[in-house]
This record gives structure tokens, sequence and C-alpha cells, in this order.
């Protein structure tokens, strides 16, 4: 069952979603009150007030967004995370089980598929040299760009630092380490260029 979420405005305050107008049987019905609490549309359904969703968003159950923007018309699946700092464009579909860390920027008319992994540190570590548990300051946040139109099939594992270009296709399965060239199709770990795509789909802009 998706929620479909039609006219929303952009405020960095707080979610403005006209929640009464969600489309679900399993729905919670809330009047976009502000609040400083998270706000869940059912039981299974968790997005920060600082989200901002664009118009005719779909979101289905099981998903947690915080501190995030997604663009007009996308559709976002079940048991999908996107942490702050993530933007997503327009026209976007991601599929079930995929985790968008803070630093991803997706374009539009992206699609992403089932449990789709991305990383945002190349040297992770639990705890800083003081034995501590590591705090937003004790490491640095590495970006990723998935420019307009790319493709990323299921199982992918996409590190930091890179960019996938405009239109490329990531085959199932693939482990991305280095930039992905506009219009190619690469695959395997790592993922390399299998071959370019010589005609480019028309999408609506």
């Amino acid at each position: 069952m998706l929620f479909l979420l039609p006219g929303t405005t952009n405020r960095t305050s707080e979610l403005q979603v006209p929640i009464d107008r969600i489309v679900s049987p399993a729905a919670v019905v809330f009047r976009n009150k502000p609040t400083d609490q998270p706000r869940t549309m059912n039981p299974h359904v968790c997005i920060a007030p600082d989200v901002k969703l664009g118009q005719d968003v779909k979101l289905s159950k099981f998903i947690n967004l915080y501190g995030c923007e997604v663009g007009d018309e996308t559709k976002i699946g079940a048991f999908v995370e996107i942490q702050k700092n993530v933007t997503v464009g327009k026209r976007c579909k991601i599929s079930s089980h995929t985790f968008i860390c803070e630093g991803v920027t997706v374009e539009d008319n992206v699609f992403i598929g089932h449990g789709v992994m991305f990383i945002n540190d190349s040297y992770p570590r639990a705890t800083a040299s003081d034995g501590n548990l590591q705090t937003e300051a004790d490491w640095k946040v590495e970006r990723t760009v998935v420019s307009k139109g790319a493709s990323i099939g299921s199982g992918t594992t996409i590190l930091s630092n890179l960019t996938i270009g405009e239109n490329a296709i990531v085959g199932a399965g693939s482990v991305v380490t280095k930039d992905v060239p506009a219009n190619s199709i690469v695959a395997g770990n790592p993922a390399k260029v299998l071959r370019y795509i010589e005609q480019t789909a028309e999408v609506k802009k």
C-alpha cells in the first residue's frame, strides 16, 4: 500500500504535508501541525519534521526519512532509509531495502533498485583515538552524486567520492569504486565499463 502525498510545500522548519489526503486504509490522519517530534502516518512510517517533500510523492510502509529532501512525483519503496543532507530529485524510483546515507545527491529521473547501499566514509571506525565512540567531529562526510537519468541495479554497493554519470546503467550486484561515465553500462566487482548506450531514452523535464 502506498501513501500518496499531494500538494506539499517546501519549508525548512517543518514538514508541510496535507496528511488528511493520504490514501490508505491503514493511515493515521494528522492535520499538519508543527511539532519537534517525528511524525508518523501510521505505526510503520516515520518522517521527521525537517523532511521536505515535493508534490505527489509516494511512500510505502516501513520507511525512515530525516533531514532530507525528496522531489516531485518520486516513489520510495518499503524498508528504505534516507538520512539527513540527502537530496533526491524529481520522478525518481527508490526500491525497497535501499539505504541512502548522508552526503548523497540523487538527481532527477533516477532508478535505484532493491537493496542498494551507499557509503560515505572510506575508512570507517567505531571509536576515536581516545577510545570513545566517534562523533560527527571525528570524521568527514564523503559525497556521492547519481546524475540525471541513471539506473542502479539491485544489490549494488556504491562507495563514496564518486559520480555516476547521466543515463548510466549499473548492473545488479556491482561494487562501484570510481566514477561511472555518462551513457555507459558498467557491472562487476569492481564495476567496469561493458559498453556505451548509443541512444538515451527521452525523459520528462
